[in-house]
């Protein structure tokens, strides 16, 4: 299946979905990651990434603060819930600049299905907001 590749449509098209939680990203050494990882319920996990300093996870702040992992604030997630391409160009540009003006600072995440920003979660109504705006500009 093959995702969209016209700025244009995804903008216009994008629906934007606030997830429950707070999520947090957690930085993990690697001679700790296999144990944390069994301690660690595939619910409450929503990204991982090796870096050469650890591992960063996105996980559910309270699994997080469980495990008493060092961790950043708060985030909410927003999934954009239209099926981008990982080719498509200046979606990402897109969302981070209007948030940007916004003074909203977003961490995107590209899946293969979908895009997520990892917005302040005290900032997360005026996200949304700001996301519906660029939806309604197309």
């Amino acid at each position: 299946m093959q995702g969209e590749n016209n700025l244009s449509v995804l903008l216009s098209n994008m629906q934007p979905k606030l997830q429950k939680g707070r999520w947090v990203f957690a930085t993990v050494d690697s001679e700790q990651l296999p144990k944390i990882l069994d301690q660690i319920e595939i619910s409450d996990l929503q990204g991982f990434y090796q870096e050469s300093e650890g591992s960063s996870l996105i996980l559910e702040e309270a699994q997080a603060k469980l495990l008493a992992l060092e961790c950043s604030e708060a985030f909410a997630a927003i999934s954009l819930s239209i099926h981008s391409s990982l080719e498509a160009v200046g979606l990402t540009a897109a969302i981070s600049g209007a948030l940007s003006q916004a003074g909203i600072s977003a961490n995107v995440v590209a899946a293969f299905y979908h895009d997520h920003i990892y917005v302040p979660y005290e900032k997360a109504e005026a996200a949304m907001q700001c996301l519906n705006g660029i939806r309604a500009e197309e």
